[in-house]
């Protein structure tokens, strides 16, 4: 068994910033890519930010140059760190994780979710 635990969501008011933490614990063996998603009210989930294992990081253009991903692979942690917020970045923040597990299969794997609002 795997658990993704978002923590980090919150209000905050248009221009400040929020970091986004998600650990991953149980089962696992390695963990490739991990992600983070959002869900705006009456949108489909969107990738905001990638990572691999390697550090290579891939972001969506909405987010590009006000986000940073980064992750700690003994930790088995990945964080969003997010700046001049918008309110346009209101959702649910959805850690994501592809991992190697004790079942020795690569599994997909999703956090509980994290609101963030941003007010104008």
């Amino acid at each position: 068994q795997v658990q993704l635990v978002e923590s980090g969501g919150g209000l905050v008011q248009a221009g400040g910033s929020l970091r986004l933490s998600c650990a991953a614990s149980g089962s696992i063996i390695t963990i490739n890519t991990m992600g983070w998603y959002r869900q705006a009210p009456g949108k489909q989930r969107e990738l905001v930010a990638g990572i691999t294992s390697g550090g290579t990081t891939t972001y969506a253009d909405s987010v590009e140059g006000r986000f940073t991903i980064s992750r700690d692979n003994a930790k088995k942690r990945v964080e969003l760190q997010m700046n001049s917020l918008k309110p346009e970045d209101t959702a649910v923040y959805y850690c994501n994780a592809d991992i190697l597990t004790k079942r020795l299969r690569v599994e997909n794997y999703w956090g509980q979710g994290t609101q963030v609002t941003v007010s104008s």
